[in-house]
């Protein structure tokens, strides 16, 4: 049986997570053991709250190395929210506080900014929003173009590089809402709350080899 590991870092609703990976179809094992992860077929490292008590939570318990150790293996990785942000060298949350530095950049925070119609986009960006992909990625086959997903977030990745990013959003600023780098996909959004498009990004990632 595929073994797909749901990190437990303290930080997340990972109940929300575990059904939501039933209902695609998947068995997901919630996991703080570190050998668990290394011996999984595809971890999915889910998280909300701090960035720093997320990146102590995976040191204490060995799930740094565990999550290094499997992405170099060349494994299905994928990230939600925080599980998105840790990758990158640092954040401003609280900080600088130093991320796992997987993949090189920044977690900067939202300004409330004023935009032409004369609104401001209010931070945390919360709710639904359409996202636009750069290219073909495999996790968004059969999802619509103009599909919207369900974001909670005040803080969001700057990647050194854009060529690593996998979808964009326009809250005031344009931002990575998705990053992919060979096995790793991670995105900002949530799609345990994102309903039919949710399902179907975590069906396919189910798939993915």
């Amino acid at each position: 049986m595929s073994i797909v590991a749901v990190i437990d870092s303290g930080s997340g609703n990972l109940r929300s997570v575990e059904r939501a990976l039933h209902a695609a179809g998947g068995t997901p094992l919630v996991t703080a053991d570190p050998e668990v992860v290394r011996r999984a077929d595809r971890i999915v490292v889910p998280g909300q709250g701090a960035f720093a008590d997320c990146v102590a939570a995976l040191k204490a318990t060995g799930l740094d190395q565990a999550i290094r150790e499997f992405i170099a293996a060349g494994r299905p990785y994928l990230g939600i929210c925080l599980g998105l942000q840790v990758l990158f060298d640092d954040s401003e949350e609280h900080g600088p506080v130093r991320g796992l530095g997987i993949l090189p950049g920044h977690v900067v925070r939202f300004r409330a900014t004023c935009v032409p119609d004369g609104s401001t986009r209010k931070v945390p960006h919360m709710g639904w929003n359409c996202v636009t992909a750069t290219g073909d990625e495999p996790l968004l086959a059969s999802i619509a173009e103009d599909t919207h997903f369900y974001f909670i977030h005040s803080y969001y990745v700057d990647p050194a590089d854009n060529e690593s990013v996998a979808l964009w959003c326009e809250y005031g600023v344009r931002f990575a809402a998705a990053v992919r780098k060979d096995n790793i996909f991670a995105c900002q959004f949530h799609p345990e709350k994102s309903q039919h498009a949710g399902l179907a990004l975590l069906a396919n990632f189910l798939e993915t080899g």
